[in-house]
């Protein structure tokens, strides 16, 4: 099957900003996460697809390429066109192509000279002669979402068996590509390496949710803390710190902590944690919680949908 033009898959035009490819490849991946979707084949292929389109979109350079038609929708060089006699002296030595993915088999692109060896994109010198570079490698990791936001180490097993040790930078995104230079298949005739590009995948998380550099948080609390206040204590993706509720709080209220969201390797600073409150009235309303709101509304009586009515 035909890969889909990546503006299509993302619902984008073609002249969207780069902020407007990442708020899109978020909104489809929330959607269609495997983790989100277990079981569900056509939101993986669909995943997939979406993740396909970002890493080529949010390339510059790859963008670029497919924007001048110099690439396909799956990153392929497009093959220019060539002639019988560019390739008669070229010896009939074939190259291949490989793309391994963690824990899985290469699926191997056997060509027929240098033909094929444009459309992968492996140059070789006229004739078929000379220094080749290596192929590049590509790699699917799985990241939780703290291990991306704080950064780590991850270890991934090469197709040689080699052991390939991953820095997640710090506040890493997902459906970033890592590129791990001379990490790829060895050239040929003593051609460079080619690189290992490993596509990170950030698994969602069950409290926090991401917005670049800023974090969300849904805080459930009592209904004595929502109308007296008080000090509670609100996890953070490195520890928990307390955080002041005002008397008065209603459900919706957002709060914000500081420089508690995700960092910047960058070091411009990192960004803000929300905190949206949450009134949560006990499992059991017992008869003394009814008795006490039944005297108290009627003795203070209050309108919450008064402009509702007004809007009408």
């Amino acid at each position: 099957m035909a890969t889909r033009d990546p503006y299509d898959v993302l619902g984008i035009k073609k002249g969207a900003r780069e902020e407007d490819i990442r708020t899109a490849y978020r909104a489809l991946a929330k959607k269609y996460h495997p983790d989100l979707n277990p079981g569900d084949a056509a939101a993986e292929a669909r995943f997939k697809e979406v993740q396909g389109a970002c890493d080529l979109l949010g390339d510059a350079e790859k963008r670029s390429k497919f924007d001048r038609g110099e690439i396909d929708a799956s990153g392929q060089e497009r093959p220019t066109r060539q002639y019988y006699r560019d390739f008669a002296d070229g010896g009939g030595q074939g190259a291949r192509h490989y793309t391994f993915r963690q824990g899985g088999a290469p699926e191997d692109f056997e060509d027929l000279g240098d033909f094929f060896a444009n459309v992968f994109g492996e140059r070789t010198q006229p004739g078929g002669h000379g220094p080749r570079a290596g192929a590049h490698v590509q790699y699917q990791m799985n990241v939780d979402f703290l291990e991306a936001v704080n950064g780590a180490k991850k270890r991934v097993t090469m197709p040689d068996g080699k052991a390939l040790d991953i820095t997640i930078p710090l506040g890493a995104m997902d459906g970033q590509i890592l590129r791990l230079r001379g990490k790829g298949q060895p050239g040929v005739q003593g051609g460079p390496a080619g690189d290992a590009l490993i596509t990170i995948t950030v698994a969602p998380h069950r409290l926090f949710r991401r917005e670049g550099k800023n974090l969300f948080l849904d805080l459930p609390i009592t209904l004595g803390e929502a109308v007296k206040g008080g000090k509670v204590d609100v996890p953070t993706p490195t520890c928990s710190v307390s955080l002041t509720i005002p008397p008065g709080s209603n459900t919706g209220r957002r709060l914000r902590l500081r420089g508690k969201g995700v960092p910047d390797r960058r070091g411009d600073g990192a960004g803000d944690l929300y905190v949206t409150l949450q009134v949560m009235l006990p499992d059991t309303v017992d008869k003394d919680l009814a008795a006490f709101v039944e005297t108290w509304s009627t003795a203070h009586p209050y309108d919450v949908r008064k402009a509702m009515e007004q809007a009408s």
